[in-house]
């Protein structure tokens, strides 16, 4: 019912910034009613939890590693999340991907890779030293 395409992705120098975008569609697109989160996942590497918010973007959860260099928002009149990236690291380097879980299901938590719904084919961030 959802797609979810991820954008913004591309090769920065350490210390830099990108911002990427998740746009939602499909025949119940609204973010109004989604939860999205924000995963990462390098060559050879579990995919692991980045950054997640609720549908009105006033909770927001981040992984340590990122914590005060990340921040996910969202505008939900374009049906779209961000994820600002600052201070880029060469440990940042993956594949990013963008997931949602609908508002009305149960039992969200948002570092559970099982408890998305929709997914979509990730960017690729690349951060050089």
């Amino acid at each position: 019912q959802v797609q979810l395409v991820e954008s913004g992705g591309g090769l920065v120098q350490a210390g830099g910034s990108l911002r990427l975008s998740c746009a939602a569609s499909g025949r119940t697109s609204s973010t109004y009613t989604l939860r999205m989160g924000w995963f990462r996942q390098a060559p050879g590497k579990e995919r692991e939890f980045v950054a997640a918010n609720t549908p009105s973007g006033g909770n927001t959860y981040y992984a340590d590693s990122i914590k005060g260099r990340f921040t996910i928002s969202r505008d939900n009149t374009k049906n779209t999340v961000y994820l600002q990236m600052n201070s880029l690291k060469p440990e940042d380097t993956a594949i990013y991907y963008c997931a949602a879980h609908a508002v009305l299901r149960s039992n969200w938590v948002p570092t559970d890779r099982g408890k998305y719904d929709y997914w979509g084919q990730g960017t690729q961030v690349t951060v050089s030293s």
